[in-house]
């Protein structure tokens, strides 16, 4: 074969340098790519905005390998209308398949990394919990619709897909209730937030109390004070009232204290004295209602009772601060020269009785 004959056969068959052309050229526009995209994170990485980063680092890959999807099919598309190759038809449908997949995986690559920024800027984990919840279900969403789209392209009716998946999600329904409303019951728990891991929380509908460990999407683990674990099925907080003293703002003091009936006339200055002990205590919550007074006349006492709240939450700390508010009421009461009641009674005897039992 001449030189002539080769110059020919390329004059006659120009698509094939048309087609080597395309490929190179995709080889080409991905290396420009790369180049592109590694100034455009150095660029971004200044700002202090998280969705910017997430589209640049998240499209180099879609974008990259859809300058390769859309060159190969280019050229196969030119080999197919030269050669007449029927197997080339199905240009159209990888075309369009392709793209839907593209985007899906955009999509799912972006949710991912805000998802990520999101949940490293919170500090609390029921936000942290949150966020993933939404993103795992923002992702699985995508996920199917591009699912179904695809489908669409391809031929396929979406009505009868559709109506395929209603029978069987009824089907996979009354198989799996209980996970499923588990499940949801999870999400209810992200989304509203009653507790949060760390959280103290007890119900009496189900004899449950004790420290939140670990909210899965199908129970809840909670550490009970007695340092035994207790799995609750998530349903069962959809049903039941559930107590959180975790977010507490104050703890309540809230004491009953009977004094004798002998010292009744220095009590208006015991409950004086009482009063400013507490409102100048350092550990007592002043903008909370305080109260010190007579309260009732029991069998042995006068009672008096004192309300108030202190300013910590914290369950040791709070014990040692009434510990201090109950002993200091002694001291007042004790200083006045009054004592505090015990059960007693007085036996009143009649004279005349006394002066016969002596006879």
């Amino acid at each position: 074969m001449t030189w002539v004959d080769v110059w020919e056969w390329l004059v006659a068959n120009s698509w094939v340098g048309t087609v080597f052309g395309i490929v190179f050229l995709c080889l080409v526009l991905r290396l420009l790519l790369k180049y592109v995209f590694d100034r455009l994170e150095r660029a971004s990485s200044y700002t202090d905005n998280i969705y910017d980063d997430a589209i640049i680092h998240v499209a180099r890959k879609p974008i990259g390998w859809a300058i390769l999807l859309y060159g190969v099919l280019a050229a196969a598309a030119i080999v197919r209308d030269n050669t007449g190759a029927g197997i080339l038809d199905f240009i159209p449908q990888v075309r369009e398949v392709g793209t839907i997949g593209l985007l899906a995986w955009f999509a799912i690559r972006f949710i991912h990394e805000v998802s990520k920024a999101l949940v490293a800027g919170r500090a609390e984990q029921d936000d942290r919990a949150t966020i993933e919840a939404v993103g795992k279900l923002l992702r699985i969403s995508v996920l199917i619709t591009g699912f179904l789209i695809g489908l669409q392209s391809l031929g396929f009716s979406i009505e009868g897909v559709l109506a395929f998946g209603g029978i069987g999600g009824i089907a996979v329904g009354f198989a799996a209730r209980d996970m499923l409303a588990n499940f949801f019951g999870a999400l209810l728990l992200l989304l509203d937030k009653p507790f949060a891991v760390g959280d103290w929380i007890r119900s009496s509908e189900m004899e449950i109390e004790g420290t939140v460990e670990e909210i899965g999407w199908r129970i809840t683990r909670i550490r009970t004070f007695d340092k035994r674990p207790l799995y609750v099925p998530n349903a069962n907080f959809t049903n039941i009232t559930i107590e959180n003293p975790s977010r507490m703002t104050n703890r309540r003091i809230k004491e009953t204290i009977g004094v004798r009936y002998d010292d009744m006339n220095m009590l208006p200055t015991v409950l004086t004295d009482i009063r400013n002990m507490l409102a100048e205590h350092e550990e007592i919550d002043t903008n909370q209602i305080l109260m010190v007074n007579l309260n009732e006349f029991s069998e042995s006492s006068a009672d008096f009772f004192i309300y108030t709240f202190t300013k910590t939450t914290d369950w040791a700390r709070f014990h040692e601060i009434k510990e201090d508010v109950l002993l200091r009421i002694n001291a007042i009461i004790e200083g006045h020269g009054a004592e505090i009641a015990f059960p007693t009674q007085t036996l009143h005897l009649d004279p005349v009785d006394i002066a016969q039992g002596v006879r």
